[in-house]
């Protein structure tokens, strides 16, 4: 295939040097002539290993060349890669100046092109935020383009995954592969681009392919300072903190795992919550400043709160209404900071009419600080739970599923039902 790539920087000018090393045509564009220059010359704009043996090869192969300018390079292109800087804007979001610019030059060579036998495939590898291609990018194709669009460009978010100092191995060994198209389906020339490359493949929408980098990126950051804060307790008691850590990453079932991972309910039980501001506690106790971990209950509270918001959306005042599940966890009765309790105690202070199927749950079985907490919190317990012949046979206005406790139930055909577990 013949690629061009928009920005020479670390991710255009890595992807170049792989692209062009598998057999393919590559033309860079850059508006640094510096850069072209060098490149042209044999000389990479970045240090990165790998890459200097690359370009060398792609120049005497003739299959890399860079350019200041579109002119006509996008006439016998099958792929243009987009990836070009989003820097910080000073209230925080990307500045997408040089996206839309970029954007609107391409738009402008494909109308100002030869007649295309299938579309350009035009895909952005630069870090947008989601919705970044439905309101401002394809906006911008179609003011040039009109009622053309779809017949000259085919739009893709294809976000990279390339670490510094490990790029080149990085490009043919990804975790994943995330392809974002109009409909998610797939897209040939990228199916073709990536065709020796193996890894795990999504084919998803725009919105959720722009949103992956963020979520990423995030959560190695969450780990670099959860990792430091605890560090930083370990260093001020004493504590060897290598020997924590390794204990910590021994655990692929739960601690280094998917597990906890997935949005859903919130967290509660008799372990973390408490166990979450005795760390705390700890950490004021030993003078240690642990900002992530002190964040942890605000936005559990938060999230708890989020929850019964969508729990009760569109409910009309006063509506009979049954809580599916009311422990932590599914079959037991440990109702000790459960979420849902919390949640059900919002929902009759709303005024709705609830009633709650739980069958691990007897209210007069319940003993020590199980009971305390759960009659502190619904004092009125014996009264709205009900049996299954009720929750199966009562009209509700909504089932509301806060754990796996609702399969167990054989509802009549058309309840609605909310489930808080598949966010």
């Amino acid at each position: 295939m013949h690629i061009v790539i928009f920005g020479l920087g670390y991710v255009g000018f890595t992807a170049a040097c792989c692209i062009a090393s598998e057999g393919h045509s590559v033309t860079g564009i850059d508006v640094s002539e510096k850069k072209v220059r060098d490149i042209l010359a044999g000389s990479a704009p970045i240090v990165e290993p790998g890459v200097g043996e690359m370009l060398q090869e792609g120049l005497a192969a003739g299959r890399i060349t860079a350019a200041t300018e579109i002119g006509s390079h996008l006439d016998t292109a099958d792929l243009a890669l987009v990836c070009v800087g989003t820097p910080s804007a000073p209230d925080g979001s990307h500045n997408m100046g040089f996206i839309a610019g970029v954007s609107r030059q391409i738009a402008l060579a494909l109308k100002q092109g030869p007649a295309r036998e299938r579309p350009l495939a035009v895909a952005y590898r630069s870090t947008i935020r989601p919705g970044s291609v439905e309101d401002l990018i394809r906006p911008i194709f179609s003011s040039v383009l009109g009622e053309d669009t779809e017949r000259l460009a085919e739009l893709v978010y294809n976000p990279e995954f390339l670490r510094e100092g490990s790029a080149v191995k990085d490009y043919f060994a990804p975790p994943k592969i995330v392809v974002g198209t109009r409909d998610g389906r797939p897209s040939a020339v990228m199916e073709e681009l990536n065709r020796n490359i193996a890894a795990p493949v999504f084919h998803v929408g725009y919105r959720e392919a722009e949103f992956t980098k963020f979520v990423d990126n995030t959560w190695h950051a969450v780990k670099v300072a959860y990792a430091n804060e605890i560090g930083r307790v370990c260093l001020n008691l004493g504590i060897e903190a290598s020997k924590v850590h390794e204990i910590f990453k021994s655990d692929t079932k739960l601690n280094i795992s998917a597990y906890y991972t997935r949005p859903g309910g919130a967290f509660g039980g008799s372990c973390l919550p408490k166990d979450v501001r005795a760390l705390q506690f700890i950490g004021t106790d030993s003078g240690t400043a642990m900002p992530l971990v002190d964040s942890l209950l605000r936005s559990n509270e938060a999230h708890k709160h989020r929850l019964y918001e969508y729990a009760a959306e569109g409910l009309a005042p006063g509506a009979k209404v049954l809580l599916a599940g009311l422990a932590f966890k599914v079959a037991t009765d440990d109702l000790r900071e459960s979420p849902n309790v919390d949640l059900a105690r919002k929902l009759l202070q709303a005024g709705y009419d609830l009633e709650i199927y739980d069958p691990a749950v007897d209210a007069g079985k319940l003993v020590g600080a199980n009971l305390g907490y759960t009659y502190s919190q619904l004092p009125m317990i014996e009264k709205i739970l009900v049996s299954r012949a009720r929750a199966e046979s009562t009209p509700y206005a909504r089932v509301i599923a806060a754990n796996t406790t609702v399969a167990g139930l054989d509802l009549p055909a058309g309840m609605p039902v909310r489930d808080l577990n598949a966010l």
